[in-house]
């Protein structure tokens, strides 16, 4: 009984502001505009020199004739392979991906897992020697993530690098991104 009692004057309240907004005789409060301030300059910061120095290698990406990415963060050993966006329009919709083991060694130019398509297959060759640590278990249920980030979230595994050498631009086909745009458009 209480919460209809509750809800009546409620529904009163409510009834006797909407006939009071839309009566004649109801005036709007006027809303008087704030003063402008004046506006405030941004605080000057005295720049400096950095005191150390940034490589250019830090988050460069390489590249490898098969369409492999590879990316070694600088003082990482841990790098992140996969294949590069071409590739993966080149192959179309991903339709299943085949991971390497963990812990598996391999050598540079081994091919670690497969990428299978509508239109084909292609093997993945991992383009330093190392340990296999990481894969990424999300492309067995989602192997289309491929397509939609290749160079991103669609990453085939995560790899310990035995040499750093070995990815030296110039080093067995070893290319930086614009080395690899220049490769692309080569071959069409």
């Amino acid at each position: 009984m209480a919460s209809s009692i509750a809800k009546t004057g409620r529904h009163r309240a409510l009834r006797y502001f909407s006939n009071a907004v839309h009566s004649p005789s109801f005036q709007r409060p006027r809303i008087h505009a704030l003063p402008r301030l004046p506006a405030l300059a941004a605080p000057r910061i005295p720049t400096t020199q950095r005191d150390f120095s940034v490589s250019s290698r830090v988050y460069e990406k390489k590249y490898t004739p098969e369409h492999e990415w590879i990316d070694l963060p600088a003082g990482s050993k841990t790098a992140t392979i996969g294949i590069t966006t071409y590739a993966a329009e080149q192959l179309g919709d991903v339709v299943f991906v085949e991971l390497p083991n963990l812990e598996q060694d391999v050598k540079k130019g081994d091919s670690i897992g497969a990428v299978e398509s509508v239109k084909s297959a292609s093997d993945i060759m991992t383009p330093a020697s190392g340990k296999v640590v990481q894969r990424n278990d999300k492309l067995e249920e989602k192997p289309g993530l491929i397509n939609k980030s290749p160079e991103g979230d669609g990453w085939i595994a995560k790899l310990d690098v035995l040499d750093e050498e070995e990815l030296r631009v110039g080093e067995g086909g070893v290319m930086d991104e614009k080395g690899y745009k220049e490769y692309v458009e080569g071959l069409s």
